[in-house]
């Protein structure tokens, strides 16, 4: 299985610099859709439930403290497989469009992430996992 550094460093290798927010959304979103589109995750990092939407730890450690993303540290494209690459590709063409700030929102009204953040007020800290299985269900529903 690839790494998250993988997605996104294919992310940023077809649409160029991203702020972060937008990065951690559309790496969010091409786990999910691959769950829903191949049966299986992407990567096998987790993602969180974090305040501003979800967010995989170990990528946000290798950007952390800047706002635009040119390149990161690790991550290999050039393993990806076609059916990973034709879901990336997915997201990138329904999503890569849109501003990190609207995905993010589009995240809070969206079943996984409010799950996740079960309890927390809209400003709160929160480091629950965002499931596989209730984002296979949820984007299962939409497709």
């Amino acid at each position: 299985m690839v790494s998250v550094f993988d997605v996104a460093a294919h992310i940023l290798k077809r649409v160029g610099p991203l702020d972060t927010m937008k990065l951690q959304k559309l790496v969010y979103y091409s786990q999910a859709w691959s769950l829903v589109w191949d049966g299986q995750p992407l990567f096998h990092e987790s993602i969180e439930a974090w305040a501003n939407g979800p967010v995989c730890p170990e990528l946000y450690q290798a950007h952390r403290g800047d706002f635009q993303i040119t390149s990161l540290p690790k991550g290999d494209p050039s393993i990806l497989v076609a059916e990973q690459l034709e879901t990336i590709e997915g997201v990138l063409k329904f999503y890569g469009s849109k501003s990190g700030w609207w995905l993010s929102e589009l995240t809070h009204r969206e079943h996984p992430w409010l799950d996740a953040r079960n309890g927390l007020n809209p400003g709160d800290r929160g480091n629950t996992v965002i499931s596989l299985a209730s984002m296979a269900e949820y984007y299962g529903s939409l497709a």
